[in-house]
C-alpha cells in the first residue's frame, strides 16, 4: 500500500500514478471517495476514508480494501444488476441484511469492452442528497479515460502471456522471436531476477470458469502468465511429451486442454514472477484455488529471459513432488524437493520389474510398509511406530516383500532401487 496525495492503493499496475490520479479526480468531482476495481473486482486503487465518517464505508468495501478482492458472493450480488451491461451511471440499492450500503457503479470500458468499474458510496440517511447527475455524467469522463489505461494494460498483460507460452513450447527460432517480444513487455525487468511458478491443477476458486486465468495485474510480483502447455517445455524432463501446443494467454482466451505433467494433473498455471516475489505469489494462488489439492511449484532464481524453459522444468517438478508427497507442503521449492530432482528425469511409468509384483492393488499394503520402512533408513523399531504395528508384524510383512520383489533388503543397493521406484511411482 502506498499513499499518493490522499489516495492509497497498489502498486502493480502498469501506469499506476495514471490511476491514482483519476481516482483522484473522481473522488474530488463526487466529493466522496472512489474505488477503483477491475472487472473481476480486485482492488486497483481507492481513495482515503475520513475515519470520523461512517457513511464512506461498509464490509464489502472494508473487505476489498483490506484484501484486494471482493466474495463470489458480492460479485454475483453486484452483477445482478446488470453493471456489466451498463454504459452510464448504475444506482445498486443497499441490502441492510447484508450489511451492503447503497451504491453508485461507474462502468469502465473502452470500445464497447468493460474493464473495470468505479463504485462510490450513496447513504440513505435523510439530509444527505444523493450524487448530482451533473457531476456523475463528468465522472464517466474520467472513467472513460481509465478505461483507455485498462485497455492498454489488458493487451500488454495478453502479449506477455502469449510470448510465454511460446519461450516455453516453440521451437528453438521461434523462441527467440518469443523472447524478443517478451523482452519488449517486460522491459527493464526482463534482465532482472526471474523465477517461475507453477500451479496445478489450476481452478480458481473466485470464478467457477476455469477457462478464466488471473488477470497478471492482479498479483503483485508478477510479469506474465498462462496456462501450462500441454507439450511440456522443450527439452523434455518434465510434462507430458507430446505433439502440438496449447494453453490460455493473459487475456483469457482459450486454446484447449492444458495439461501440465500427465493424465489426471488438471489445467496448471504458469506465472513468470521476480525472483524475490515468486513464493508469495505461489502462496495466494494455491490459496485461492478451489479445493485443497492444488499445488505449486517454484524454479530457482534465473537472471534474464534464456533460462526460462529449464525453471520451467522445474517449478513443474517441484509442484508435482507438492502433490507426491504433502509433507513438502502446498508450496514447494525446487531446491527443497530432494530427489524428486532425480526422479522427475525418469521416463513415465518406467518401473524397475522386480518392482511391478509389489505395486498391484491387492498388495498396497505391502508398499506402504516398504516405503514407510525405507523412508525410516530401515530402522524397524521406528517404522513399526509409525505403521502402529508390532514388530514382529512389521518383519513378517518385509518377508513377504522379499518374497515378491526377490530384492535383499539387507542390500544397500536392493534398497536404493526399491525405495526409487516406491518414490518413482508416487511422483
Amino acid at each position: 500500500m502506498r499513499d499518493n496525495g490522499g489516495v492509497h492503493g497498489y502498486g502493480d499496475y502498469g501506469d499506476f500514478e495514471g490511476y491514482q490520479d483519476l481516482v483522484d479526480e473522481v473522488s474530488a468531482l463526487l466529493g466522496a471517495p472512489a474505488t477503483l476495481e477491475d472487472r473481476d473486482f480486485r482492488l486497483i486503487a481507492f481513495g482515503a476514508h475520513d475515519s470520523d465518517d461512517a457513511a464512506v464505508t461498509d464490509p464489502v468495501r472494508t473487505r476489498s480494501v483490506l484484501t484486494r478482492r471482493s466474495s463470489a458472493e458480492v460479485r454475483a450480488w453486484f452483477e445482478g444488476f446488470g453493471i456489466a451491461r451498463a454504459t452510464g451511471p448504475l444506482r445498486v440499492p443497499a441490502d441492510p441484511r447484508a450489511g451492503i450500503h447503497a451504491r453508485v457503479c461507474l462502468p469502465v470500458r473502452h470500445r464497447g469492452v468493460v474493464y473495470g468499474y468505479v463504485w462510490l458510496l450513496e447513504d440513505d440517511e435523510p439530509g444527505r442528497p444523493p450524487h448530482e447527475e451533473r457531476a456523475l455524467r463528468a465522472a464517466m469522463g474520467v472513467a472513460d479515460r481509465i478505461g483507455v489505461l485498462l485497455a492498454a494494460d489488458t493487451r500488454a498483460g495478453a502479449d506477455a502471456g502469449r510470448a510465454l507460452l511460446d519461450v516455453l513450447t516453440d521451437s528453438k527460432a521461434r523462441r527467440e522471436a518469443a523472447r524478443d517480444t517478451l523482452r519488449t513487455a517486460l522491459g527493464r525487468a526482463a534482465d532482472g531476477e526471474l523465477a517461475v511458478v507453477c500451479v496445478t491443477p489450476w481452478d480458481s476458486a473466485e470464478s467457477p470458469d476455469s477457462e478464466v486465468l488471473p488477470g497478471v495485474r492482479t498479483l503483485p510480483g508478477a510479469l506474465a502468465l498462462c496456462a501450462a502447455p500441454e507439450s511440456g517445455p522443450p527439452g523434455g524432463g518434465a510434462g507430458r511429451e507430446t505433439p502440438g501446443r496449447s494453453g490460455r494467454t493473459a487475456d483469457g482466451g482459450a486454446g484447449g486442454a492444458a495439461g501440465p505433467g500427465g493424465p489426471g494433473d488438471g489445467d496448471g498455471l504458469v506465472v513468470l514472477t521476480r525472483g524475490r516475489s515468486a513464493a508469495a505469489v505461489a502462496g495466494r494462488l494455491v490459496e485461492s484455488a478451489r479445493g485443497a489439492d492444488g499445488r505449486a511449484g517454484v524454479s530457482d532464481p534465473r537472471h534474464g529471459l534464456d533460462g526460462l524453459p529449464g525453471a520451467f522444468r522445474e517449478a513443474l517438478t517441484a509442484a508435482r513432488a507438492a502433490r507426491a508427497q504433502p509433507r513438502l507442503g502446498p508450496v514447494a521449492l525446487w531446491s527443497g524437493i530432494g530427489p524428486y530432482r532425480l526422479l522427475a528425469a525418469l521416463p513415465r511409468g518406467a518401473t524397475d520389474p522386480a518392482v511391478l509384483p509389489l505395486l498391484e492393488p491387492a498388495h498396497a499394503e505391502l508398499a506402504h510398509t516398504a516405503e514407510v520402512f525405507l523412508d525410516c533408513a530401515g530402522g524397524a523399531g521406528r517404522a513399526a511406530a509409525v505403521l502402529a504395528v508390532h514388530r514382529q508384524t512389521l518383519y513378517y510383512r518385509l518377508s513377504r516383500i522379499q518374497a515378491l520383489t526377490g530384492l535383499d533388503l539387507a542390500d544397500g543397493e536392493d534398497r536404493l532401487l526399491l525405495h526409487m521406484a516406491l518414490k518413482a511411482v508416487r511422483l
